[in-house]
């Protein structure tokens, strides 16, 4: 029996390295759905590839477009995420994976869990603004769950059926971005096109940027913190510019784990779809030449000083990550657009976190979805109003 399959998100950068993995194995598996925001040319070409018979298509405009290309297919066409039901009824995928960006993914997320066996999450907001939400509905229809970041998924498999009790301390790496070297006195010149710049990864703008500040990495010590039920003080940040080492584990048994492979998120997204080497993927051979001058660091706060905000945050599911996430994003968004300056997306974001009316959403526990995004469009409005 073919295994069935939805992707959320499938035009983005994850979404297309899955369906390539996919791609060579149609045999024993079937793509139930595809989603997109607008990128309708690219859904296209993958429908007629994987034969696809439902898709949701979420820009309304984008979503008429594709209605006039496709009425004469038997085809579902929806433009909502609460049409998931009618896709599945009483069915359930046995893989999901999510591979929406930005905080839109959180509704997808919660909204086809009950529709799933097993979901894989590359979704970092989704998870940093409302995980308590989702491994409510986890726990709720005993749903499997499998982060897709490269560290998160290296974390998740040095640890599998390891009690907390006993792991000591958890590094994630970074590559400190394309300013890992730069002098810090240059930082208030640093352009668009520099920043978009990372040495290992092709990312999206938005991604790239986050990369450059590190502010990524604040997500992603995060996002380890809820999935895994650490506390912050286990997590820690190591500077590794090469990108082969993507989590190191240290037990209370005395022995560390280091988990590398190569710079290609083809990797965890393989191994979250396909287990106990089921199947076989090409890779590189180990390279000696990195293992051997690994160069690893502790960050420099003074070069990257969004890190701090790791000191701060408390250990409760709060939407307190809601306003670090939305204010972030706005400030990322205004930098792209050539309004405010580099060096100013940590300065402001530091400084706007720090405001006594978001402070107090430090012990507010997320209830629901909508109360996040009005939240989140509210920081928004807010930051946008504080700059321009």
């Amino acid at each position: 029996m073919k295994q069935k399959i939805a992707v959320l998100g499938s035009t983005g950068s994850i979404g297309r390295t899955f369906l390539k993995i996919i791609r060579k194995d149609l045999n024993n598996n079937e793509i139930l759905l595809l989603t997109v925001n607008k990128n309708i040319n690219l859904l296209l070409k993958q429908v007629k590839i994987f034969k696809v018979k439902n898709i949701i298509v979420k820009d309304k405009k984008s979503f008429q477009s594709i209605r006039i290309k496709l009425k004469n297919k038997k085809i579902n066409i929806y433009n909502n995420f609460n049409d998931i039901r009618k896709i599945f009824k009483n069915n359930k995928a046995d893989y999901v994976l999510n591979a929406i960006s930005g905080l839109g993914g959180l509704k997808p997320t919660v909204k086809i869990i009950k529709f799933s066996k097993k979901i894989a999450i590359a979704n970092k907001e989704s998870i940093v603004c409302g995980w308590s939400l989702i491994k409510k509905e986890l726990f709720k229809y005993k749903v499997k769950f499998i982060p897709i970041d490269s560290e998160h998924f290296s974390i998740w498999s040095l640890t599998n059926n390891i009690k907390n009790k006993n792991i000591e301390k958890v590094f994630i790496t970074a590559s400190g971005g394309p300013f890992i070297n730069y002098p810090l006195a240059k930082f208030k010149n640093i352009t668009i096109k520099q920043a978009l710049r990372h040495p290992n990864w092709k990312m999206g703008k938005k991604i790239s940027i986050d990369s450059a500040t590190l502010m990524n990495k604040v997500f992603e010590v995060i996002e380890a913190k809820k999935i895994f039920d650490y506390k912050y003080n286990k997590i820690e940040i190591l500077i590794h510019p090469r990108s082969y080492v993507h989590a190191i584990v240290k037990f209370t048994n005395g022995l560390t784990k280091i988990l590398i492979h190569d710079t290609n998120m083809k990797i965890p997204i393989f191994n979250s779809f396909y287990s106990n080497f089921e199947k076989k993927i090409e890779t590189n051979e180990l390279d000696l030449n990195i293992l051997n001058n690994l160069n690893l660091k502790k960050v420099d706060s003074t070069k990257f000083p969004v890190v701090k905000i790791l000191l701060d945050l408390p250990e409760i599911n709060s939407l307190f990550e809601t306003i670090i996430v939305s204010a972030n994003d706005k400030l990322v968004e205004l930098f792209l657009n050539k309004k405010i300056k580099f060096a100013e997306i940590s300065k402001l974001l530091l400084k706007i976190i720090k405001f006594s009316e978001f402070k107090k959403y430090k012990t507010i526990k997320p209830k629901n979805i909508d109360q996040i995004l009005k939240l989140s469009k509210y920081v928004s409005l807010k930051v946008n109003t504080l700059v321009i």
